[in-house]
């Protein structure tokens, strides 16, 4: 009997601590003394619970008031007790001290989300039977080996208003941006602008980047028109979706006019500052997409684009231009084969000293997907040619390429293509034959090409 005031303490003291585990610990030793200390008086028969008066003793005379066995008993388990009380402080005292109450730390920043960045390498061995006449920056231009470029990718959104994006090409011959501008994200009415330095709307082509062609080379109207590394400036743009039930989209940019590269056909190499508005290359587009049906699908777009010429005394040039892309991929078909067509036709008219001079120039080309894997496609391109064009002086007749090309994909992330073309000047008097071998790695974030 003298263990049991102990034990069942000890037992409260457990089973509240597994149930209640946040319980202060010291909170634990008193419930279990209370319970302890009521057992003892019920036991004892201090407890005010009623007697029957049957079980009442008869008096007693003088100082007697318990028989000497109760007495006993009683003083066992005040002694017991006393023994509990002090095996709960010795618990007690050895028990670590409750943690202080820490401080609320400050609300935390939310996070930005990771930078989507991306690496793509390309490269390229060539041959040329002749000397070599490529229009685009890109394209390999002679006998050897080449890198392309080393493109870098990065992109964001900044917040829940814009965007950030950036296009950085590593070559031999240094670091250039290509493109970085801010676009906004929700602005009402089916509104989005565009502000910072990218390829401008004229035309499909123009802007994609060197990974996404089907071929190793740009068109040459591409190059001949608007620059060996297509059009692009520092500007704005604003485009408006409109409320179609097909897609329709309106674009219009404002861009420097200035640049070898990127606006050829403007002010090229003579950048003569911006003095009024006109001094600027404006670019207007409409962008088109009509679904035929679950397995077929039709991009047209229009374009036009004008701005000031290096000729002097005032003279403007405009290029217009329309591109159709037809996409057949069949939605039942398991290896996920398609068909793509695609036509992009220019026209230029530019004002010189006395006169106007019309130029023509477009591609059209074929691309089968046979599988995830497997690629073909041909191309036929064509610029026309005359007397007296001060960019390209020699270029007095038409220029007719045709190429073709094979390729093949292990993965989403890397591309080997084989290429060969007959490109004939008409001012020449053989064709130039051209084989090309080029490589693609892609590493990082990678998003969806455009239709």
């Amino acid at each position: 009997m003298q263990t049991r005031p102990r034990l069942f303490s000890l037992l409260t003291i457990k089973s509240l601590d597994e149930q209640y585990p946040m319980i202060d610990l010291q909170l634990s030793f008193r419930l279990g003394a209370i319970f302890s200390l009521g057992l003892l008086l019920s036991q004892t028969g201090i407890a005010s619970e009623p007697v029957p008066q049957d079980t009442i003793p008869a008096p007693t005379t003088g100082a007697e008031t318990a028989t000497p066995k109760s007495a006993d008993q009683l003083a066992n388990r005040v002694k017991a007790l006393e023994e509990m009380v002090e095996l709960m402080s010795s618990l007690q005292s050895a028990a670590p001290a409750a943690p202080a109450p820490v401080a609320a730390a400050p609300a935390a920043r939310p996070e930005a989300s990771n930078l989507d960045i991306a690496l793509i390498l390309d490269a390229a061995a060539a041959w040329f039977s002749q000397e070599a006449l490529q229009t685009g920056a890109h394209d390999p231009s002679d006998t050897g080996f080449h890198l392309q470029q080393l493109e870098m990718c990065l992109g964001e959104n900044v917040d829940h208003l814009f965007e950030l994006k950036a296009n950085l090409v590593f070559s031999t011959f240094g670091v250039e941006v290509e493109e970085a501008y801010g676009r906004t994200l929700s602005l009402p009415g089916g509104f989005q602008l565009k502000a910072g330095q990218f390829l401008t709307p004229m035309g499909r082509l123009n802007l994609t980047h060197p990974h996404t062609w089907s071929f190793v080379d740009q068109p040459l109207v591409n190059g001949t028109f608007l620059g060996s590394e297509g059009s692009r400036g520092s500007g704005v743009e604003v485009s408006w979706l409109s409320p179609l039930p097909w897609f329709a989209d309106i674009v219009l940019s404002a861009t420097e006019a200035a640049g070898e590269c990127c606006a050829r056909s403007f002010m090229s190499g003579d950048d003569l500052g911006i003095r009024t508005p006109l001094d600027l290359v404006y670019t207007l587009g409409l962008r088109q997409f009509f679904e035929l049906s679950d397995d077929v699908g039709l991009a047209w777009g229009l374009t036009t684009q004008q701005g000031p010429n290096s000729t002097g005394n005032g003279n403007r040039t405009e290029i217009y231009g329309t591109d159709l892309y037809l996409r057949w991929r069949p939605a039942a078909a398991t290896s996920r084969m398609a068909l793509s067509w695609t036509f992009e036709g220019m026209m230029r008219r530019r004002q010189i000293p006395g006169g106007l001079r019309v130029d023509l120039g477009g591609y059209t080309q074929l691309v089968w997907n046979l599988n995830p894997s497997w690629e073909m496609g041909a191309r036929y391109g064509y610029v026309s040619g005359s007397e007296g064009d001060d960019l390209i002086p020699e270029a007095t007749e038409d220029r007719h390429r045709v190429s073709g090309q094979v390729t093949y994909r292990p993965s989403h992330f890397s591309r080997l293509r084989l290429q060969g073309s007959r490109d004939q000047p008409l001012y020449r008097d053989e064709p130039i034959w051209v084989g090309m071998l080029a490589v693609e790695f892609l590493v990082g974030a990678h998003g969806a090409h455009s239709y």
